[in-house]
């Protein structure tokens, strides 16, 4: 069994890292957020010490520490701005670290990250639930096996509709989220560099704090993709269905299934980061440059 502390409690994400602690069979041992609003804490980790201060947090920390008890990991589900600073606290305390995406929001900050991997031996890792899907998994095998060359045709639709309260939250600054290119889009963006190879060029059509929309041309494929928050942008259909989300994946013309099973890909992740095969700062790399790219073109 492994010792968890988790910076981020009470936001959207951090309830189903809770539950991937708990389903891989491992314990949590404190929590940390600024907001007190973590009651979902009673449903996985009752007896976890929680804090609203930092600096209380990590004097509970190094007390555990200098008591004998061993402090494996540290999940990070803060606002994204901040995991470049609390991936650096997990790895001084000498514990590996579980970060949500976004691993950090400029790909220099991925150089700095690496030199205190390899001053404290600490090891980061990332969630990119999409390269757990098993239809993506198996898209990636078939796209593996075509002929060197081929290039295929891809529209990539994602929509997720937001509240007002969304622009008014460090997700609607731009400065702190990486924008919706970031916050919403990278997981999209790192499945078609997984799937299709790096980028050859970038076009963007618009990018304002509600949707983007460009095209990209890859190694194997050239993708029209189109993000939005905006509620009035979902298909009649899927509002008709009460949806408040919508996802289109089109390769060849052909439609990839992946609206459901995503209730346990944390947990999957979890798994193959606690089996030595998570997805490292550096295969993050590339992603992260497309979305500092995206976010600094000029229209």
């Amino acid at each position: 069994m492994k010792n968890f502390v988790l910076i981020g409690a009470a936001g959207y994400i951090a309830p189903r890292h809770m539950k991937a602690i708990k389903e891989t069979g491992n314990n949590l041992l404190a929590a940390l957020d600024k907001h007190d609003s973590v009651g979902v804490l009673d449903s996985y980790f009752p007896e976890a010490h929680f804090f609203t201060e930092f600096e209380r947090f990590d004097r509970h920390v190094e007390k555990l520490k200098r008591q004998g008890t061993q402090i494996d990991f540290v999940s990070v589900c803060s606002p994204n701005y901040l995991h470049d600073s609390h991936i650096r606290f997990g790895l001084r305390i000498g514990a590996d670290v579980i970060c949500e995406k976004p691993v950090v929001l400029n790909p220099w900050n991925v150089d700095a990250l690496a030199e205190i991997e390899k001053e404290t031996g600490g090891k980061v890792s990332t969630i990119f639930q999409l390269r757990m899907h098993p239809s993506i998994i198996s898209l990636r095998e078939k796209i593996l096996s075509k002929p060197a060359g081929k290039k295929h045709k891809i529209n990539l639709k994602y929509i997720t509709a937001r509240g007002h309260w969304y622009h008014n939250s460090w997700k609607g600054d731009v400065q702190k989220s990486g924008g919706i290119t970031t916050n919403i889009g990278l997981h999209f963006f790192d499945m078609l560099l997984w799937i299709f190879g790096d980028v050859v060029s970038i076009n963007i059509s618009q990018n304002t704090a509600t949707k983007a929309s460009g095209s990209l041309s890859l190694q194997k494929a050239d993708v029209d993709w189109f993000l939005s928050i905006d509620n009035d942008d979902l298909p009649v259909e899927t509002k008709r269905k009460g949806n408040k989300a919508f996802r289109s994946l089109i390769i060849d013309s052909e439609e990839v299934h992946f609206n459901e099973g995503f209730d346990d890909l944390h947990t999957r992740s979890y798994y193959e980061i606690l089996g030595g095969h998570g997805i490292t700062m550096e295969e993050t790399r590339k992603g992260i440059q497309l979305v500092h790219d995206i976010r600094n073109v000029k229209i």
